[in-house]
């Protein structure tokens, strides 16, 4: 690495970097340089423990060299090709190896670029296809409070985090369904609570208030991950989809975190058993090599596009880079190692272990609540009075400087490791943590 990458954000701070504090970083920039395997190294050399899997995203590990050699060989054959009236192999052989892991409902998928575009990808295509029935007042969207689905104006609107949306203005009209945060019954809860309330009587009330017909769906992550890996109880999806189906409303997972085995399954449609009409998926689908997203997409709305004797254009949406060959390649061969490797459920396998040893942090003063489901886990921290956010921020940059990536949202870190960590990384991650919450002031 030559002097001017090292001393980039001091040399040339033109660089605004997304949902960070630029003028903080830029006074102690943390800076990562290469990766391996379970490893970052800082432009120093200095190791650090991917406990974060890089953004929820890096599950088979860091520089996997089965996907770097096939994004060389499909851009030295290929780099581009359009996917507007035109068509490329790849797109199509991914498509169909995709959909051998999805519910048989599930069988048509539309690709993005990013877990962002797969929501807004799935939300008008909800709309679309009320409107293909002949009921284009359809257009209210529920989502639930604590809730993330991207920073698109679509996933703003449904998105329960009221600070990632407050200033930009009206948005798209949504409701929402409560979150499934309960500390008063389910603090320091292992796995999945045994309680919590009906979502049916929320549903139900919210569509007494503006009424089935105006409804196109409902959107929800299985497990809320950027709130803080916030968990449903035991019959939470099951709930909701029949109360879904008793209203007439599409139901629509977000699996951009939760899918590709974060919970120990392949996705979290196969861990509840709960099909959904749209799911949503991006991050692990090419192990973050290259940016793609895709939307898997129910036959029953597909078929609703393509009724008619009108041979156009079905739907009037998409992008440049969608199914990009590139990122084709390096999902087919993110597919293999998941496949090989038997990493889709290698998390069950090691959930236990690590819920272990993340609760095993319980005991320390400023820690107040821990939750977790397979290879998730928060670390919710007691906030210091009139300064929330500035414990998690402290402990972020107090874990880098001993080694560890985490991910902290207002005051919870959030654990998300590759899913090919062993036990001695496990065990890294709990004892770096116990020192750094150990130290907070």
């Amino acid at each position: 690495m030559d002097e001017l990458t090292k001393t980039a954000p001091l040399a040339n701070p033109a660089c605004w970097l997304p949902f960070t504090a630029n003028r903080t970083f830029l006074q102690q920039p943390r800076l990562l340089s290469r990766a391996r395997g379970m490893y970052y190294w800082t432009p120093d050399e200095r190791p650090i423990l991917d406990g974060t899997a890089g953004l929820w995203c890096v599950n088979a590990g860091h520089c996997r060299t089965e996907i770097s050699a096939a994004i060389a060989q499909q851009a030295a054959e290929m780099d581009f090709a359009p996917t507007f009236q035109i068509g490329h192999p790849l797109v199509f052989a991914l498509a169909k190896r995709l959909i051998q892991w999805m519910p048989p409902a599930l069988n048509h998928v539309f690709f993005t670029n990013s877990g962002s575009e797969s929501a807004d990808t799935a939300l008008k295509i909800a709309r679309a296809y009320h409107f293909n029935r002949g009921e284009p007042e359809r257009t209210l969207f529920i989502g639930r409070e604590k809730a993330y689905h991207g920073v698109g104006f679509g996933g703003l609107s449904v998105g329960g985090l009221p600070r990632n949306k407050e200033a930009f203005g009206p948005l798209l009209e949504a409701d929402f369904l409560p979150h499934t945060l309960d500390q008063s019954r389910n603090r320091f809860g292992q796995g999945l609570p045994e309680w919590g309330e009906d979502p049916a009587l929320a549903l139900g009330e919210i569509v007494r208030r503006h009424g089935a017909e105006r409804i196109a769906a409902v959107i929800v992550e299985p497990v809320a991950g950027s709130a803080g890996v916030i968990v449903p109880h035991r019959d939470y999806l099951r709930q909701l989809r029949e109360a879904c189906d008793t209203h007439g409303l599409l139901l629509i997972f977000d699996e951009v975190i939760t899918g590709f085995g974060r919970l120990g399954t392949p996705f979290a449609t196969d861990y509840f058993s709960v099909t959904p009409d749209l799911l949503t998926t991006a991050k692990g689908l090419t192990n973050a090599a290259v940016p793609m997203g895709a939307v898997f997409v129910s036959d029953a709305i597909y078929q609703s596009f393509m009724q008619g004797s009108d041979r156009g254009i079905e739907l009037f949406h998409g992008y440049t880079y969608s199914g990009h060959p590139l990122a084709c390649a390096a999902a087919l061969a993110a597919l293999d190692i998941y496949e090989q490797e038997g990493l889709l459920t290698r998390g069950a396998e090691l959930a236990p272990y690590f819920e272990k040893a993340i609760h095993s942090l319980h005991e320390l003063s400023k820690v107040i609540d821990i939750r977790n489901i397979g290879m998730m886990a928060a670390i919710e921290l007691e906030s210091l009075p009139d300064a929330f956010g500035a414990r998690g921020m402290a402990a972020l940059q107090s874990a880098f400087d001993k080694g560890l990536l985490i991910r902290t949202t207002g005051d919870t870190i959030a654990l998300s490791p590759p899913l090919i960590i062993q036990r001695d990384a496990i065990d890294e991650i709990a004892d770096i943590l116990r020192n750094v919450i150990g130290n907070l002031r």
